[in-house]
């Protein structure tokens, strides 16, 4: 499937094909875009994302129960021949950069040894987050043994953990020396964070249901964010909480935030283009 300018199309990974997947994405042609895996797939179905993407990158640091008990995420800090093998059957058989990211191992020398390895296998850039498995979300990351990585790497590092605010942003870099930041709660919490000025919490939940709707989201991840978002700065037991919790669709999610008539609107542009090809 060919996505032109400002079309959306939906993907499974594995068919690559037009679908309308539960648990599908949008590709946007608003600039590059890196495709985030918490393992390997199939080399075959990634042959086919290099057209659609800028670089694939593999998580090896996410510490959830899901992830680890699957063998992925966190659960590859353990396996660094595995490690070495995913990213160089990836670098063997795509035509894009190949990332990863990792998160700070129980020693400051196992995780540089670790980047090492990583490095050694020609992939673009590491990711680094100073956290380890067993730490909470609430332990503060520690940015001084990222710059450990960065320091012992000729590859460039991306630092992760406690950005929240835009002026983090400066402030991670300062202390580790990283070339960039990846930004993960305190851009779901509030995605202005990438903007000088920010944007006032209610504008942001407007704007992210109006793009929810545009792209036809699953209402999962729909709610799922937007409860992040109300339980960040106020509370789910109160009526804006209770009504995004009940919600059942995205037509409900509407009439909580007033956008009923954009909704429409949408909807019916929807059903025109369907009609469209189905005449075609």
């Amino acid at each position: 499937m060919v996505v032109s300018r400002s079309e959306i199309a939906f993907f499974d990974l594995e068919t690559i094909g037009p679908t309308r997947p539960r648990q599908g994405f949008a590709i946007l042609e608003f600039g590059p875009y890196s495709f985030a895996l918490g393992s390997l797939s199939s080399s075959k179905a990634m042959r086919r994302w290099c057209k659609d993407v800028a670089a694939i990158d593999i998580n090896m640091g996410c510490p959830k129960a899901f992830s680890i008990s699957g063998g992925m995420g966190a659960a590859l800090l353990k396996k660094p021949d595995l490690i070495h093998d995913i990213l160089t059957t990836l670098k063997r058989n795509l035509c894009i950069p190949i990332t990863c990211k990792i998160r700070l191992l129980n020693s400051t020398h196992d995780t540089v040894e670790l980047a090492r390895r990583i490095e050694k296998t020609m992939v673009s850039a590491v990711a680094v987050h100073g956290r380890r498995v067993a730490d909470r979300p609430r332990d503060p990351a520690n940015w001084n043994e990222i710059a450990n990585v960065v320091d012992a790497l000729s590859i460039p590092v991306i630092a992760n953990g406690d950005v929240f605010e835009y002026e983090d942003f400066q402030r991670i870099r300062a202390v580790t020396g990283a070339s960039s930041v990846m930004v993960a709660r305190g851009a779901l919490w509030n995605a202005s964070v990438f903007n000088p000025v920010g944007s006032p919490i209610e504008a942001v939940k407007r704007e992210y249901v109006r793009k929810s709707i545009l792209w036809d989201h699953d209402i999962k991840s729909t709610k799922y964010t937007l409860k992040e978002m109300i339980m960040h700065y106020t509370s789910l037991e109160l009526p804006e909480g209770k009504a995004v919790t009940r919600s059942e669709s995205l037509a409900d999610i509407a009439r909580v935030y007033g956008e009923e008539k954009y909704y429409g609107s949408i909807n019916t542009n929807r059903l025109g283009v369907q009609l469209d090809q189905i005449v075609l």
